[in-house]
């Protein structure tokens, strides 16, 4: 079982995901017209992103980053944060 020091660390999949799920939220509000969706989508983004942010401030990209693997998947991706790590981790 985990430890619960464990499960309050937010992960950068954990935010992406969270991030990409609002993303997906907010598509189906802007279709539909729903602003609970639209609301929710906000949240998720913002949440996802904080995450992201958190996990990142913990992590040093010169011992445990992925390199040029995870520079052009924030390229890709349009993330920064990735982008930015991934350069920083280059072995």
């Amino acid at each position: 079982m985990s430890s619960n020091n464990q499960q309050q660390q937010p992960g950068l999949i954990g935010g992406h995901a969270q991030y990409v799920k609002g993303a997906a939220e907010g598509v189906i509000g802007n279709l539909t017209g729903a602003q609970a969706w639209t609301a929710s989508a906000e949240q998720d983004k913002t949440a996802g992103i904080d995450a992201m942010k958190q996990a990142s401030a913990q992590r040093d990209p010169a011992t445990s980053g992925y390199g040029k693997v995870e520079e052009m998947a924030g390229k890709v991706a349009r993330c920064e944060g990735m982008e930015s790590e991934g350069a920083q981790s280059k072995k």
